[in-house]
């Protein structure tokens, strides 16, 4: 057979029983979801930061990272929503490289799913229980969804799987905000149509399961440029870039016309320093129109404590990338306080 069956995973239900959230976590992410909802239905006029490694790599590094940005969220949250970006999945073009924590909990080590999805789980709860701070995370697969739906503040479907049909209907079925990036090619007609999917009730199989959605309202447009047929990166964060996408919106019946502005990937052409202009910008072009900065409700930054990335190894640099380069934290320190400064 070319699919070789190896071991049965335990269910969602399985795991959240052997490694449950205790009531400060449920406390923690009940009130955080609650401000974030205000933010999105246009409530409150906070501006969302979600930023963190390209791929969490390493559970001590990411808490300590995660622990940093709460030391500048005690100085910014009146006017910023900060949430750490900490992405256990990573989505490969080729299907080639390092797969993310939950392929390999140990980047030195072969593949084991099953510690996969107990590592993601525990660091997830261990960064919120020593900070405060609830996360977001990349929907890669939409049935492991659930076994982190009890701990996540946000979710991220990206350019590869905005097309996914069953990522569209799994996001309706999520009660937190779930932005759908443009696809690779940048055609924001596919992105709106995966918003469309999702703000809508839907009846299908999942897990096993004949299951009915509510449809998320919170479904919302991630801008994170293209890739042109030559392979040229095309980016989307200019003030006409987003003069269109609200264009976009505005002849669309969707709820809570929303808007976060990567600032890495296509956008910066992976030269992770100019994130720092690139933010700026956009900071910038929200003040030329009232409809616009309602709009723009934040920003998405790839960054860890040392700048750069480096390659998988017995030497590597704890709390670098090992996959794309990211900011290291001296930037993104001065970078928030900006932020903070301008909204």
């Amino acid at each position: 057979m070319g699919m070789n069956f190896k071991e049965k995973l335990p269910i969602p239900m399985e795991v959240k029983k052997q490694y449950p959230v205790s009531e400060k976590v449920k406390a923690i992410k009940a009130e955080r979801d609650a401000e974030i909802r205000k933010i999105f239905t246009g409530e409150s006029d906070k501006f969302v930061v979600i930023v963190g490694p390209c791929s969490a790599d390493n559970e001590d590094a990411v808490c300590d990272y995660v622990s940093r940005l709460a030391k500048v969220n005690e100085k910014v949250s009146d006017k910023l929503m900060i949430i750490p970006r900490i992405y256990t999945n990573k989505p490969r073009t080729t299907g080639e490289g390092y797969k993310g924590m939950l392929h390999q909990p140990d980047p030195n080590k072969a593949p084991d799913l099953l510690e996969g999805i107990i590592a993601i789980r525990k660091m997830h709860v261990r960064a919120i229980e020593e900070t405060g701070l609830t996360s977001a995370d990349e929907m890669l697969y939409p049935e492991n969804h659930r076994y982190l739906d009890d701990i996540l503040s946000y979710e991220a479907i990206g350019a590869r799987s905005v097309e996914n049909q069953q990522h569209r209907l799994t996001a309706s079925g999520i009660d937190i905000p779930v932005g759908m990036k443009n696809p690779t090619s940048g055609d924001l007609s596919v992105m709106f149509n995966s918003i469309i999917a999702a703000q809508k009730s839907h009846n299908f199989i999942y897990r096993g399961w004949d299951v009915t959605t509510d449809g998320n309202d919170l479904a919302h447009v991630i801008l994170r440029g293209s890739v042109n047929k030559r392979g040229v990166s095309m980016p989307n964060y200019h003030y006409e870039d987003l003069m269109l996408m609200l264009e976009m919106y505005n002849k669309l019946n969707l709820k809570n016309p929303a808007a976060i502005i990567d600032a890495n990937h296509a956008n910066s052409g992976k030269k992770y320093m100019e994130q720092v202009r690139i933010v700026n910008e956009i900071l910038h072009s929200r003040t030329y129109n009232d409809e616009l900065k309602k709009v723009v409700k934040g920003v998405m930054i790839e960054s860890y404590i040392e700048g750069g990335t480096q390659k998988i190894g017995p030497d590597q640099v704890y709390g670098k990338s090992i996959t794309d380069p990211c900011l290291g934290w001296e930037e993104t320190e001065k970078l928030l306080y900006q932020i903070a400064e301008k909204c």
